[in-house]
């Protein structure tokens, strides 16, 4: 079910404005390829964007995951356990983009895309049909070899800004993300938290003023009524520890049903995932 849109059009930002002009905000989804295995994170994942996902974030499991929280760090160490490789993930995502409309993006830490070669690994991932990179450990002004490669590749790319960034690298920030600016809302790692930190609200408006056009909140949602929250000033939500838990607890079937409830919170009652 791939998509094609113009060269220099932002897969991830298209979703995201559908979205907004729909009166709402995207929720993005995260899961580590490879949990349990390969075939089961496609599936999860496809099971995800046919419930409501709106974009689909695709870890790639690495040893030293600094920034994951215990669920995620449990999953990946499994993935790895199990065998998984770099290589694997173009194929799992050339087969999830076969079957549904919302793009995927890879979230990595960028020890591996050097690794693999940052070219070879940009050409490889827009040959899959991925959408883009997320590099929570690679600053813009560093970055010049990946924003080269995925300039190369018509693939997005996102960077990371937090509420203890200058104002000066909140700008950095938001001119070499190309689909959205991922919008720290706690610091420390990730993982589900009851409440969403108040200091969200304050940086994407910190982000706004430097001209931000799709600032997205991760790190601590867990329930719909916070998806709410933050689409009220934000223009995405971005879940991943409430749905590896599920995966992890039940199935499949119970990440299905995790990501109707969560997808709720960015639709009116008549526009939910049959």
């Amino acid at each position: 079910m791939t998509t094609t849109t113009p060269r220099g059009t932002s897969k991830v930002g298209t979703a995201i404005r559908a979205r907004k002009d729909a009166g709402s905000g995207a929720v993005i989804g995260y899961l580590p390829v490879g949990f349990p295995d390969v075939s089961t994170s496609i599936e999860a994942a496809v099971a995800m964007a046919n419930n409501g996902i709106d974009v689909i974030e695709l870890g790639l499991p690495y040893s030293d995951p600094v920034m994951d929280g215990p669920v995620i760090q449990a999953a990946t160490q499994r993935a790895l356990a199990e065998g998984f490789r770099i290589r694997e993930i173009f194929p799992a995502v050339r087969e999830i983009v076969s079957q549904v409309s919302s793009p995927v993006v890879v979230m990595t830490y960028w020890n591996p895309v050097t690794q693999y070669g940052a070219q070879r690994f940009a050409d490889d991932l827009a040959a899959a049909g991925g959408a883009g990179l997320i590099t929570p450990d690679l600053i813009p002004d560093e970055a010049a070899e990946w924003i080269a490669a995925a300039d190369a590749a018509d693939l997005d790319r996102v960077f990371l800004a937090a509420p203890s960034s200058s104002e000066a690298r909140l700008r950095q920030a938001v001119e070499a993300s190309r689909g959205f600016v991922y919008t720290v809302s706690t610091m420390g790692i990730t993982g589900a938290r009851s409440d969403v930190d108040s200091a969200a609200s304050t940086l994407v408006a910190r982000l706004r003023e430097v001209g931000v056009e799709n600032a997205c909140v991760g790190l601590g949602i867990s329930t719909a009524e916070q998806v709410r929250e933050v689409l009220a000033y934000a223009d995405g939500a971005i879940i991943g520890s409430a749905f590896v838990r599920a995966l992890a607890e039940g199935g499949v079937a119970r990440l299905a049903e995790v990501s109707r409830d969560l997808a709720s919170g960015s639709r009116p009652a008549a526009d939910q995932p049959a």
